[in-house]
């Protein structure tokens, strides 16, 4: 017997459907847990009776959380996202050498003292003692 015959296109639809919403609520339960636990203006006592609100009743529990707190959440996520954003210009930061104020790092001043000696601006020895000041100065 053909499965097409015993599970018509419209139950596969609901059931896609039925699939589909689970794993956006799984999503969502974890992004408000992820909220609660990572918000500073609620105490312990609103965080373990938001985590008990949406363990006792799941659904109702994520969709209040949003209505209530939906603000709060992108405030939160735009915060880290600054954070994050920060920290990895810092990271850049202090790996090349730049410090920010429009002056070049270690590497870009090299390349620059390479392409000098190559069009022959500078002679062997200019190069040597430009390269031993500039690597010098990087640490």
């Amino acid at each position: 017997m053909f499965v097409a015959s015993s599970y018509p296109l419209l139950d596969v639809f609901w059931t896609t459907l039925w699939i589909m919403g689970f794993f956006l609520w799984i999503w969502l339960a974890v992004l408000c847990f992820t909220d609660i636990f990572r918000s500073r203006d609620m105490g312990g006592f609103h965080k373990a009776a938001w985590v008990i609100a949406i363990f006792v009743l799941p659904l109702v529990g994520v969709l209040v959380y949003l209505l209530v707190r939906g603000g709060k959440m992108q405030a939160h996520a735009e915060e880290a996202a600054a954070a994050q954003d920060e920290a990895a210009r810092q990271y850049i930061k202090s790996v090349t050498g730049g410090n920010g104020n429009g002056s070049t790092g270690t590497a870009d001043e090299l390349t620059k003292l390479v392409r000098l000696r190559d069009s022959g601006a500078l002679t062997p020895e200019e190069y040597d003692r430009e390269k031993a000041r500039i690597l010098a100065g990087s640490h």
